[in-house]
């Protein structure tokens, strides 16, 4: 751990947590884009693979492994913002909700400032994170792929849909992403504080490593609410982003695409769902308060 520590609330400090959300987001994302690929598409089409195993054979038979990684390029591009962003934000809004209602209520009610900063910064982490994710949903979800790669895809898309198709999805996707940050953040801070409050000690004298644990654990719970909260707005994100007529609205297309799937339709895929964002919320945590741990920054929650 550096000697020197960083000020909290100081540039560095917020610079510092939007290095460690980029570092947490992008890569982690990325590493589980076989499992996107087949729940995008299996969102897209139910009858296209039986199940997740059996999409992962039909696509390594037919496009080799390399055809898992669909859409990787994207995926860790628009993390990659997202998640400097998400982080990054989310300290700032933080910070200022507390100082903005007083100590006292900030400690008092933290749940809802927990809740404020996290959809403010999920709402402009999405601004960057929207044009890479069409361009993802188009290209895991068109056979064959609509583009060979992240630059060609995005120059594709621009082409035949222009700059404003890479935000037709913005309105479903704040739908989907600003309640699972919202959920994603305050149901970790509460999980985090309620796990010290059940071990012997407080959270000071545990180690480092031993307190990454402890976010690791609680991002993991955490994400498995997460999942389940965003779990429609994800299946109509795919949806909309596959199939949405020229000229149709946000509004026509999510009625035309419901009128379709019914209410059982927004649930398909959820398991795999659960099991990935579990997975990639708990490594994130990990990953960014150890990113936070080296800079000489405190871990989140519990204090």
């Amino acid at each position: 751990m550096p000697e020197r520590k960083i000020p909290l609330y100081s540039t560095e400090y917020y610079a510092t947590c939007t290095l460690g959300g980029l570092l947490a987001c992008g890569p982690t994302h990325s590493s589980v884009t076989p499992l996107d690929l087949v729940k995008c598409r299996r969102q897209v089409d139910p009858k296209i693979y039986t199940s997740e195993i059996q999409g992962f054979k039909k696509i390594i038979a037919g496009e080799g492994i390399k055809g898992l990684f669909t859409g990787v390029g994207a995926t860790f591009i628009g993390y990659s913002f997202q998640g400097a962003g998400k982080y990054g934000f989310y300290e700032i809004f933080k910070h200022y909700y507390s100082g903005l209602v007083g100590e006292e209520y900030a400690n008092r009610y933290r749940t809802g400032v927990y809740l404020a900063a996290s959809a403010s910064a999920e709402f402009l982490a999405d601004l960057a994170l929207c044009p890479w994710e069409a361009v993802k949903v188009k290209t895991q979800t068109t056979i064959p792929p609509f583009a060979p790669g992240v630059v060609s895809g995005f120059n594709k898309f621009v082409a035949t849909e222009g700059y404003a198709g890479l935000y037709k999805g913005l309105v479903p996707l704040w739908l989907r992403q600003i309640p699972y940050t919202m959920v994603k953040f305050s149901s970790f801070e509460a999980i985090v504080e309620q796990i010290y409050k059940q071990l012997p000690k407080s959270k000071n004298e545990y180690t480092s490593l031993q307190q990454t644990g402890v976010s690791f654990l609680g991002g993991y719970i955490a994400g498995i609410f997460c999942a389940a909260v965003s779990h429609p707005a994800d299946v109509m994100v795919s949806k909309i982003n596959n199939d949405r007529l020229k000229g149709e609205s946000i509004g026509a297309a999510t009625s035309r695409i419901y009128a379709k799937i019914g209410f059982p339709g927004l649930w398909n895929g959820l398991g795999v769902r659960i099991f990935m964002i579990g997975t990639l919320t708990g490594l994130q945590w990990l990953i960014y308060d150890s990113f936070k741990v080296y800079a000489g920054l405190p871990t989140t929650g519990g204090h």
